[in-house]
């Protein structure tokens, strides 16, 4: 079961700013660091998770970089199949998740376009944080995962905010 969502915490934007810097200084890289999910969306209920996207050059960028990543206590995350994912925990809990992406697919990326759609679009942030609570909920029951349930209304919001870009439809599962 996924953790439980909390009320939306301005703790949140300078959790992300130190995970940030932390990353800079521990790969000395020149990375466009952003912070991404609901923990970014003020208002939004999230798990106390803080996403980051990170735009590298290429994949051999973020290979050159990995050692010090894992070093810092960074470890690869298993399930995304569209970019490389990194994952921080304490004590056994998740912490903060780094997705890494191409400069090339950069302001293509699901995560971002959700992101700015979803700070300007109000209505849409109180229809995500219902979806998300009825994931939960779906998830005790055994009926789906959390990922699974919420889905079908991100992919919905994320469609009109790539629309309004002019970029076409994509899934957002990338599992």
């Amino acid at each position: 079961m996924p953790r439980m969502l909390l009320t939306y915490d301005p703790a949140w934007a300078d959790q992300f700013a130190s995970i940030a810097a932390e990353i800079r200084g521990q790969t000395d890289a020149d990375w466009v660091i952003e912070h991404i999910g609901s923990t970014a969306i003020p208002g939004m209920r999230a798990k106390p998770v803080i996403d980051l996207a990170i735009r590298i050059r290429d994949l051999e960028e973020f290979e050159t970089h990995l050692p010090a990543l894992e070093a810092a206590g960074w470890r690869r995350g298993g399930a995304v199949r569209t970019h490389p994912v990194m994952i921080r925990e304490a004590d056994g809990i998740r912490s903060a998740i780094a997705h890494f992406f191409v400069a090339g697919e950069w302001d293509a990326a699901n995560q971002r376009i959700l992101r700015d759609w979803l700070l300007a679009h109000p209505d849409d942030v109180e229809r995500y944080s219902h979806a998300k609570c009825d994931a939960v909920a779906a998830a005790a029951r055994g009926r789906s995962t959390y990922n699974a349930a919420k889905t079908p209304v991100i992919q919905e919001i994320v469609d009109r905010a790539r629309i309004a870009r002019g970029l076409p439809s994509v899934p957002v599962y990338d599992k």
